[in-house]
């Protein structure tokens, strides 16, 4: 009987700690550009950063990054891909969709030599957005 109790007791303990793995990271934007393709399918030049004050929420536990625009942003996130690191960045890196259902890469990139300036880039066949971020 005292076996079944502590198995019980190391049951209810791991879900507890698998919960506690699951976080919300807030964000602020401070500015944002957008790149596009020209007719041609090349990237043509970034727009001019415009100042902007947003939230930005990853939250891992409902798998999703939302961008609390104008409009709303939602990602819901697919796929998790494995993080990446080099001399200059960190990137965490999540396949989504967005609200109107096309898929997208959204990448939180930690620029090392940069004083660790965050950024996330919104990754679509035909453009990208970035915004600048700060943690809240």
């Amino acid at each position: 009987m005292n076996s079944i109790r502590i198995y019980i007791l190391f049951l209810f303990l791991g879900f507890g700690v698998h919960n506690v793995q699951s976080q919300s990271y807030h964000f602020k934007t401070s500015g944002f550009s957008v790149l596009e393709k020209t007719e041609r399918g090349k990237w043509g030049k970034w727009s001019d950063l415009d100042l902007v004050n947003l939230s930005v929420v990853l939250d891992t536990d409902k798998h999703r990054i939302v961008v609390y625009s104008q409009e709303i942003q939602l990602y819901n996130i697919l796929d998790y891909i494995e993080r990446e690191e080099n001399e200059t960045d960190i990137v965490y890196s999540f396949m989504c969709k967005d609200n109107d259902g096309r898929e997208c890469k959204l990448s939180i990139i930690t620029r090392k030599k940069q004083d660790y300036r965050k950024q996330l880039y919104i990754n679509y066949d035909d453009h990208i957005i970035v915004y600048n971020l700060f943690m809240v």
